[in-house]
C-alpha cells in the first residue's frame, strides 16, 4: 500500500507542479519515447541477467506491495516455539523432539504456532538446525559457522532482484537520453520546418530525458531499496534463531537463551522483557 501511496505522491507532485506552471499535461505524452526507453531497458534487462536471475526478480516484486510479514507478533511466537523447544528438551532430553522436528506441520508444538510454520524459510532453517542437535557430534563452534554460511547464502540470493532493479533504474537516465537524442537527431533532420513546428520537436525530445529520471528515481530506484529492507527483515528471522540455539548450545536456561535471541532484534519489532514473558505464558 505505501508503494502505490508513493507512486501517487510522485506523480501528483511532478506533473501537478507542471500544471500549476501553466504547462499542458498532452505535451508529455510521448508514447514513441517511452517505447525507446521501456523497450532498450528490458533489452538490456534480459542481456544483462541470467535466468535465475530474471526469475527471482519476478517472483521478488509483487512483495513489495505487501505490509511486512514480521511483525512484533511473528517475533513473539517465534520466540515463544523456541521456549517451548528448549524447555522440552531440557526436561526430557534432545531425543524427544525429534518427531516434532522431522514433521513440524503435524507436531502439536508446532502446531500452536501457525505464523511461523506458515514461512518456510523460518521452518526449514530452525528444524534443520534443531536435526543437527539431535543427531549430530557437531559442537556449537562449528554449528555457529555453519548457520553464518546458510544465511550469508540466503542474504546473497535474496539480494540478487534488488540488485538487478537498482542496475536497470541507474540505466534508466541513460536511455532517457538516448531517447532524446534520437529526437535531436529527427529534429535536426526537419531543420526546413517553421520555428513553431521545431520547437514542438525540440520538447518533444527533451520529454525523453524527462522521462528516463523520472521513472529511474521515482519509481524503480525505490524499488530496488524496498526489496533490500524486505531481506533485511527475513534475515533478522534467521539470527534470531541462530543466536538463541547458540546460547542453549553453550548451556544457558531456555529463558536466558530466548533473551539473547530476543536482544538482537530491531527496536521497532522487538518486544520487552514483560511480554515476551507473557506471550509465553499465554501459549502455554
Amino acid at each position: 500500500m505505501l508503494v502505490i501511496i508513493g507512486y501517487i505522491v510522485v506523480l501528483a507532485s511532478v506533473f501537478g507542479g507542471f500544471v500549476m506552471a501553466g504547462g499542458h499535461l498532452s505535451a508529455l505524452l510521448q508514447p514513441i519515447e517511452l517505447l525507446m526507453i521501456g523497450g532498450a531497458a528490458a533489452g538490456a534487462f534480459l542481456v544483462g541477467n541470467t535466468g535465475k536471475a530474471i526469475k527471482a526478480t519476478i517472483k521478488a516484486l509483487p512483495s513489495v506491495l505487501k505490509g511486512s510479514a514480521y511483525s512484533k507478533a511473528m517475533y513473539m511466537d517465534l520466540m515463544a516455539l523456541l521456549y517451548d523447544i528448549l524447555a522440552k528438551v531440557r526436561k526430557e532430553g534432545l531425543m524427544t523432539i525429534e518427531d516434532d522436528v522431522e514433521n513440524p506441520e503435524k507436531s502439536p508444538l508446532f502446531a500452536r504456532y501457525p505464523q511461523v510454520i506458515k514461512d518456510h524459510h523460518v521452518l526449514e532453517f530452525m528444524t534443520d538446525y534443531l536435526r543437527l542437535m539431535v543427531g549430530g557430534n557437531l559442537n556449537a563452534f562449528e554449528i555457529e559457522n555453519l548457520m553464518d554460511n546458510e544465511i550469508g547464502t540466503h542474504h546473497h540470493e535474496g539480494a540478487l532482484p534488488a540488485h538487478c532493479v537498482a542496475k536497470l533504474g541507474d540505466a534508466m537516465p541513460a536511455f532517457g537520453i538516448v531517447a532524446a537524442v534520437m529526437g535531436v537527431v529527427h529534429t535536426m533532420a526537419s531543420v526546413g520546418l517553421p520555428p513553431s513546428e521545431l520547437g514542438l520537436l525540440i520538447a518533444n525530445a527533451l520529454v525523453g530525458t524527462f522521462l528516463g529520471i523520472l521513472l529511474a528515481y521515482g519509481f524503480i530506484g525505490p524499488l530496488a531499496t524496498s526489496l533490500e529492507q524486505k531481506l533485511d527483515e527475513s534475515t533478522k528471522m534467521l539470527e534470531c534463531i541462530k543466536v538463541t540455539l547458540l546460547a542453549s548450545l553453550n548451556g544457558y536456561s531456555p529463558a536466558l537463551a530466548v533473551e539473547f535471541g530476543r536482544k538482537v532484534l530491531y527496536s521497532t519489532e522487538r518486544p520487552s522483557f514483560s511480554e515476551l514473558e507473557k506471550h509465553v505464558k499465554q501459549k502455554k
